[in-house]
């Protein structure tokens, strides 16, 4: 297999999807050579079009998500369209959307439908609280996501309010999370050749991500509560303050807890009774912390880092987005932040997809598509249209 095919290539997706939680699932798949067939309403198409930032009026942000996909126009409330829909779907392998529970059904276009359709079908659904449970038609949203699944309470500093993780975390979880499901059933497919529905809910997302937190509690009844950037199983685990910013040292066991004591010059700290094991430093964080700042302010960011990781304990910048987007090991070395060159706004720095591969490469492979950019090209391949079938669509509305 080539470089440029992808491990997904061959592999077609409708995506219905807008915003943030289901277009990053189709990012990821398009980016790894599926073919990702952006579905959007003619008018206006996915919502976050008309979201900033905007270079010439055109958004950043639906190019970041967007790219490596191809577009067609659609008006799913249009009968003749429900129809062509359906004809692609018996051309895809998987569908994605991102609608509150229940607006495919009203549609005529739910899983049940589609299943019927083509029974090999993968339905990927991402919503705010999924499709079962009281709570299901409910709109949710990405600070929805965090509130609901506990996140928020546990971030933010001790006595102040709870805090939204800075990056929509609720919505890159929910993508991840519709990202591992359908290609869970697109393995499942290759054995069975039945297709599935995967219904993942953001608030699930959430909760599923708290882990260790969420065990305390059920562990040993104790509401953790917010702690700023401390950790509640280990210290020093924890932001610094240093000369010209803040670093992270991590020090998360006795073995690098006693090399922290060796670079910062105080050998002794290591049979210190306050400090002596991982508990210990934990009930004693707020001596501990005094003990290390003392240590750290003598020292810019990068001479914390340098001199704790050439000893061997972990730790790092607080890099602010400045530094992060030219940090050698991830713009460098890990290629975070590829050029494309976008209609309408020119070169722009994206954000890749982590995933690194060997035998072939996950990249963004194209720009996001202009409105309706591609529909020649897809409804003549898939469904055999000539121009004069597309005009008529067009002047209808359909497309």
């Amino acid at each position: 297999m080539s470089e440029n095919k992808g491990l997904l290539d061959g592999v077609v997706v409708l995506d219905l999807t807008r915003v943030l939680a289901g277009p990053y699932c189709g990012a990821i798949l398009a980016d790894m050579g599926a073919t990702v067939i952006k579905v959007e309403n003619p008018k206006g198409g996915d919502d976050s079009r008309s979201m900033g930032p905007f270079v010439n009026d055109n958004s950043v942000y639906f190019a970041n998500f967007n790219r490596s996909k191809v577009g067609c126009t659609l008006n799913l409330k249009d009968p003749e369209a429900k129809e062509i829909f359906k004809e692609m779907v018996k051309k895809a392998d998987i569908v994605i959307e991102n609608y509150r529970p229940g607006t495919m059904e009203k549609l005529g276009l739910g899983y049940d439908v589609l299943k019927e359709v083509n029974p090999a079908i993968i339905y990927g659904a991402v919503s705010g609280f999924g499709h079962t449970g009281p709570l299901s038609k409910r709109a949710g949203y990405d600070i929805v996501g965090q509130a609901m699944g506990g996140l928020m309470s546990t971030t933010g500093w001790p006595g102040g309010k709870p805090t939204r993780v800075g990056t929509p975390m609720g919505d890159v979880l929910g993508g991840l999370n519709l990202t591992i499901g359908v290609l869970a059933a697109l393995v499942n497919r290759q054995k069975t050749g039945l297709g599935e529905k995967v219904d993942i809910a953001l608030v699930d997302s959430v909760a599923s991500a708290m882990e260790n937190i969420t065990m305390i509690y059920q562990s040993t009844g104790r509401i953790p509560q917010r702690i700023g950037n401390r950790y509640e199983s280990t210290y020093p685990y924890d932001a610094f303050p240093a000369k010209d910013g803040d670093v992270i040292i991590a020090a998360g066991n006795n073995k690098l807890y006693g090399i922290l004591c060796d670079v910062m010059g105080r050998p002794e700290l290591k049979q210190d009774p306050r400090f002596l094991e991982v508990k210990d430093r934990v009930a004693n964080h707020e001596a501990m912390y005094e003990i290390v700042s003392a240590w750290s302010k003598q020292h810019t960011v990068d001479e914390v880092d340098q001199l704790l990781n050439a000893a061997g304990c972990p730790a790092s910048p607080v890099n602010t987005i400045d530094r992060m987007v030219v940090d050698p090991q991830i713009a460098g070395a890990r290629e975070m932040f590829p050029e494309i060159d976008q209609p309408g706004i020119g070169k722009l720095h994206i954000t890749a997809m982590p995933q690194k591969l060997t035998r072939t490469k996950s990249y963004p492979r194209k720009p996001a598509p202009l409105l309706g950019e591609d529909n020649a090209e897809i409804y003549q391949k898939m469904l055999g249209f000539d121009q004069a079938k597309l005009d008529e669509l067009k002047a209808k509305g359909v497309i």
